[in-house]
């Protein structure tokens, strides 16, 4: 299969590009900058100059294709404009790719958060939030898993508030970030707060089952590891940054206050029975081991 791929030279794209050329597939991939067409073009990739906003690059790159994995989003998470800005970017993307791929019966795989349960672990079958600072993705995803009644095989993989690998990315890392700044790594309330994580190099090869095998129009949870309460998670971060732990105010997390406080801890039992996905990689807690003081 012909695949192109957006985000595919981030922390989670890499390893997807990895696996889908691992298993046979041809990958082109949306690069925004030299870096990251030479990174692409390193590991075998071709790369496709451009950004989210050249819908008309993106429109091009799917018509060529025999099935897309989107995962781009500008992740700048400064303020509530920033995200908004981020979110309204990527529903005109995926929009013009949708478009592009109407009819073709060919899979379009996008990206979303978990869903939160009160008082349980989220499943596959749980709609995904439309409102709050990030409900705008939750209405992007929504519309695209719509188009599988207009001839796409369109499936979304949810992922955890934490993908990681090496000691960075997602929340977990954000949260680490915020701690080397404050010179404390902070909690909020009592920390009791579950998140869910899953590994980057997990997280691709669920991407590519659900590119091969997902049919039109569901969606599959990427976690491995249930749910990590915050207060573990901040302990583990401010001993590797030798900083002290403690509850912190809601302000210190600027507009993801809300999300840091939720509780969501999400299963994956379904996708791991239905598409045969088995994570095998360290957990959060394991990984943020190799955090860097």
């Amino acid at each position: 299969m012909h695949v192109f791929v957006t985000g595919g030279s981030g922390l989670i794209g890499s390893p997807v590009v990895t696996e889908l050329l691992s298993h046979g597939h041809a990958v082109a991939a949306l690069a925004r900058s030299d870096a990251s067409a030479a990174a692409l073009d390193a590991a075998g990739a071709t790369p496709v100059r451009g950004s989210l906003a050249d819908l008309p690059t993106l429109r091009s790159a799917a018509a060529q294709a025999d099935g897309v994995i989107h995962l781009a989003f500008s992740n700048d998470f400064t303020s509530a404009e920033t995200v908004a800005h981020g979110i309204a970017e990527e529903g005109a993307a995926l929009a013009a790719i949708g478009d592009e791929l109407v009819g073709s019966g060919r899979p379009l795989v996008t990206v979303s958060g978990t869903p939160q349960a009160l008082g349980r672990a989220s499943t596959e079958a749980d709609p995904i939030p439309t409102d709050g600072i990030v409900g705008g993705r939750g209405l992007s995803v929504t519309a695209i898993l719509d188009l599988a009644s207009r001839g796409v095989r369109s499936v979304a993989v949810r992922l955890p508030r934490t993908v990681h690998k090496d000691g960075a990315g997602g929340f977990a890392f954000l949260l680490a970030q915020i701690a080397r700044g404050a010179g404390v790594s902070g909690y909020l309330g009592d920390g009791s707060q579950r998140w869910p994580a899953v590994h980057a190099l997990d997280a691709a090869v669920l991407l590519r089952l659900a590119l091969e095998n997902a049919p039109a129009g569901t969606a599959w949870h990427a976690v491995a590891d249930e749910g990590d309460t915050m207060l573990d998670i901040a302990t583990v971060i401010g001993r590797r940054l030798d900083v002290p732990v403690r509850e912190v105010p809601s302000e210190t997390f600027g507009p993801l206050a809300e999300v840091f406080a939720a509780d969501q801890p999400s299963s994956s039992a379904v996708t791991r029975r239905e598409l045969g996905w088995e994570p095998t990689h360290p957990s959060l807690l394991a990984d943020l081991e190799n955090l860097r003081p």
